[in-house]
């Protein structure tokens, strides 16, 4: 847990103080715990509410300064709806709108985790608890002046008032291992490319074996010696050496084949020989969201003790334009033998990609494959910022990301993968060409990674409108979002885990 914030579990009777927040539903009426707090001051929430327009709507809040004889300071009414129709995602939520909602100035808070209704479950307060955490975040680490007013994350204590203290405290240490590896993706992401290369993000992937996570990191040597030669291409002309980080957490039966993460880490962008624009370029220092998200997500399996084999590989790379960089016309050879025309050296992240797919299928031959990556502009053309591109040559493995997503509000869309899109790739000079141009761009670069997994169940998540430059919202307010490690985790915990 970051050292800017406690979380605390104590029981409902606790007495209260300072700043407290209180449940309240679209009735508008508080909870017994929260009634006694305020029954001091009689009809203080229905005055308040009624002079605000307060109708309890979820999401919606009510401020009032509490009157001399009420033991809290400052009360904050939390509007919850109808708790009867809340889903997972609400709750989390909850926990962020209230973790936005705490003036700067204020230190201390505790919330009431009850309604009308009764307490919250102990998986209920665990789940606002995440909510709390995960909003929290900040990346400020290069400031070295603030601004009036911006005086960044304070340390703070929040104490959550619950049904069942020891239960929501055992019930969190699960979600408090999935935000510490939703914070190392953010941090990953938000670190600058002069100091996140590509031998950078390896040391800091080696330090998961602290969690028991086996950690083997292959060289430029090591990758020429397995025929790496799609991967090795996009890197040559950095002065940085390219990276292959392998992470095994085996958590599950001995024996038992593993499930494989695979993220494209390209710590930075320039688009090679063929450079992109200047403007915006800065933000390729994202292009390794993929990478970050498969780190975040080791390590909050590893951490939570995750009862399942897994392993996570991430090819780091720097794609820079030099006398040594690989040009648009070349053909280069995969792990796979198959051999790629370079058509556009911008599209890069398909070459890393194809390597370490073949390289995690051949030496791990795991049940399925999931790979994230930043890959394409198309797929933020096609649908924003809200959903990550799905592509997956395996129903059962696309429908079960799908219902994870909604779970967690990290959201897919699928989209197709046709023999008709496969074509579009074919070269006239080798086995397949790079880039299919323009139309369809996101979905002939999936096609491009379908021809090196072969038969294994697999799917390929485009999140380039999620992972960087992320929508700020009840749960995020960092550049870097850390997108994905929740959504893996959950479909790992739902339908891999025994």
């Amino acid at each position: 847990m970051p050292d800017t914030i406690k979380i605390a579990f104590q029981p409902l009777a606790t007495p209260v103080s300072g700043l407290a927040v209180i449940l309240v539903g679209s009735d508008l009426k508080p909870s017994k715990n929260a009634a006694a707090l305020l029954a001091p001051a009689k009809d203080l929430l229905a005055k308040a509410a009624a002079a605000d327009g307060f109708k309890g709507k979820g999401g919606s809040f009510l401020d009032i300064l509490a009157p001399d004889k009420v033991a809290a300071d400052r009360v904050l009414v939390a509007g919850v709806g109808k708790p009867a129709d809340w889903k997972g995602i609400d709750i989390v939520k909850l926990g962020g709108q209230i973790t936005a909602r705490l003036p700067d100035a204020i230190s201390e808070a505790t919330v009431l985790l009850d309604t009308a209704e009764g307490p919250l479950t102990p998986d209920q307060a665990a789940e606002v608890a995440l909510g709390i955490r995960l909003r929290f975040y900040a990346f400020d680490r290069y400031k070295t002046k603030k601004k009036d007013g911006d005086e960044g994350p304070k340390k703070r204590t929040i104490t959550l008032l619950v049904g069942d203290e020891k239960a929501a405290r055992k019930a969190f240490k699960t979600r408090e291992a999935i935000a510490d590896g939703v914070d190392l993706a953010r941090e990953l992401v938000n670190e600058p490319p002069n100091v996140l290369f590509p031998a950078e993000f390896a040391k800091r992937i080696e330090a998961l074996d602290k969690l028991g996570v086996d950690v083997e990191i292959l060289g430029e040597k090591e990758m020429k010696k397995l025929g790496m030669g799609a991967l090795l291409a996009v890197g040559q002309g950095s002065r940085r050496d390219s990276q292959m980080a392998v992470m095994r957490w085996d958590g599950g039966k001995d024996g038992e084949a593993p499930i494989a993460f695979i993220g494209k880490g390209v710590c930075f962008d320039t688009g090679g020989i063929s450079i992109k624009p200047g403007e915006g370029m800065q933000d390729m220092k994202g292009d390794m969201g993929g990478a970050a998200a498969v780190t975040g997500l080791m390590h909050a399996l590893a951490a939570r003790k995750a009862k399942v084999n897994v392993v996570g590989l991430v090819g780091l790379v720097e794609n820079m334009p030099d006398g040594n960089a690989y040009r648009p016309g070349d053909i280069v050879t995969s792990m796979s033998g198959q051999t790629i025309e370079i058509i556009n050296t911008d599209a890069e992240g398909r070459l890393v990609l194809a390597d370490v797919l073949w390289y995690a299928k051949e030496h791990f031959k795991p049940k399925m494959m999931i790979n994230l990556a930043t890959l394409t502009g198309a797929i933020m053309v096609a649908l924003g910022q809200e959903h990550a591109g799905l592509f997956s040559n395996d129903d059962k493995l696309a429908s079960a990301l799908g219902e994870a997503g909604l779970a967690t509000g990290e959201k897919v869309w699928r989209m197709p993968l046709t023999p008709e899109y496969d074509k579009i790739i074919d070269s006239q000079f080798a086995d397949m060409k790079n880039s299919g141009g323009r139309l369809a761009g996101a979905i002939t670069a999936a096609q491009f990674l379908q021809r090196f997994v072969d038969t294994t169940p697999w799917a390929h998540l485009d999140v380039a409108g999620t992972a960087m430059n992320s929508i700020k919202g009840d749960l995020n307010r960092s550049w870097g979002g850390g997108w994905g490690v929740r959504l893996l985790d959950r479909l790992v915990a739902d339908h891999y885990e025994k």
